[in-house]
């Protein structure tokens, strides 16, 4: 089959690299993509956003399948879009994306179906804020209601920092603080049949031991050997089951990927976010051990047959990513800095660009991903670092310390 997909980061050049493996896909085009998915696509120049532009591009290249990676282009339509030309689509529409696109609003399902979440309030004035941050106090946890790359969040026990950051957001929620270890979960479905991926976890914080603000991801890790062996039964059924129901029930069924973000608590998981799409930099992971054909899967999704997919096969051993973010991330980064090594294997491509003499240059904060895959999570977690110190990146970090409290046994339950 013909694929096109959709965008132009890491999320995006993972799966480029998993679909162009997959012998189902003859052609694999993507838009607009960037300098690492082109070595297994052919590029296409695309507004991503431009639910019409998409759609005519899929009929132009005569697309069986549109795979949409980001998060924006499905809260704006493209999918919907995209079906309206008879062509299979990899994304929810834009209502169902407002799982994402509206933290208020996915709240309400989670209340609605009975999911296990934290409590919340939805804010949009000084006075509601202020009255959310006292009754749930330290540490404070205020998300921006809409889409914020990764980086609506904040988690803090400043409450002049809360306050602030409720007051540049203008509609929030605030809630309590879940604690406990945070679980990534994929779940892939069609609407009504779901299939879960492997579970991964990943490291919003910018530096070691989960210090720094927030980013939209600095590396993960899959498997998980510390976690409950029934974590994806008990999910899929407390959490999953039931969101998918809710939404049905409101004719507005939920099909593609279900990202369950958990914190899971000694009263069990709770959900600490939807997301519409796959999540990056878990995606590098998770899909690094698929062992199924994920144009098959998709495809199943996009058609309404997952039902009939076969049970998914998974590689042995583990794999583990590092970023290498440009030079001030999270902040405005510098971008135009030469990189080299980043046509290494494994390495994935996030925020690059070619120069017009040839030159891969930094275009983005997240520039890059080492990716790897080990006997188990030690080895992995060498190799992604030894991939991390052939990469050439001036003013460059990356966090030293991803997986590494997993292979030494430190996470507790």
């Amino acid at each position: 089959m013909r694929v096109l997909l959709i965008g132009s980061g890491g999320r995006e050049h993972a799966l480029a690299v998993g679909l162009a493996a997959d012998p189902s896909v003859e052609q694999l085009i993507a838009a607009p993509g960037n300098p690492g998915i082109a070595a297994v696509a052919t590029l296409r120049d695309v507004n991503a956003t431009d639910p019409a532009a998409v759609a005519d591009l899929a009929v132009e290249v005569g697309a069986d399948l549109v795979v949409i990676g980001p998060e924006a282009p499905l809260v704006a339509g493209v999918a919907d879009a995209v079906r309206a030309k008879g062509i299979a689509c990899f994304g929810p529409s834009a209502a169902a994306a407002q799982l994402e696109g509206s933290k208020a609003f996915a709240k309400d399902v989670m209340a609605a179906a009975g999911v296990p979440t934290g409590r919340s309030f939805a804010c949009t004035t000084a006075e509601e804020a202020d009255a959310a941050l006292t009754e749930f106090g330290v540490p404070y946890v205020v998300k921006n209601d809409g889409l914020a790359a990764g980086k609506g969040v904040v988690v803090t026990d400043s409450l002049a920092v809360a306050k602030q950051h409720a007051d540049e957001c203008g509609q929030v929620v605030i809630e309590e603080f879940l604690d406990g270890p945070e679980v990534s979960l994929f779940v892939v479905t069609d609407g009504t049949a779901a299939v879960p991926l492997m579970p991964a976890q990943d490291f919003k914080r910018a530096l070691d031991n989960d210090e720094g603000p927030n980013t939209g991801g600095m590396g993960a890790y899959a498997p998980l050997p510390w976690v409950p062996a029934d974590l994806v039964e008990r999910v899929m059924a407390e959490t999953v089951e039931p969101t998918l129901a809710e939404m049905r029930k409101r004719g507005t069924p939920f099909a593609g990927l279900l990202y369950v973000g958990l914190a899971l608590t000694r009263s069990g998981p709770k959900v600490i976010e939807f997301n519409a799409r796959f999540g990056d930099p878990e995606t590098q992971v998770v899909l690094a051990m698929l062992d199924s054909p994920l144009g098959e899967l998709l495809h199943a999704a996009a058609a309404g047959t997952l039902s009939d997919f076969p049970p998914l096969r998974w590689r042995d051993g583990s794999a583990v990513t590092v970023v290498v973010a440009g030079h001030n991330y999270p902040g405005t980064p510098r971008t135009g800095d030469v990189i080299e090594g980043g046509e290494l294997d494994g390495v994935i491509h996030a925020g690059t660009a070619r120069r017009d003499d040839g030159a891969l240059v930094s275009a983005g904060g997240r520039v890059l991903s080492a990716t790897a895959t080990g006997s188990d999570l030690a080895a992995a977690r060498a190799a992604a670092y030894e991939l991390v110190g052939r990469i050439k990146l001036d003013g460059s970090h990356h966090r030293s310390d991803i997986a590494l409290a997993a292979v030494e046994g430190r996470i507790a339950l």
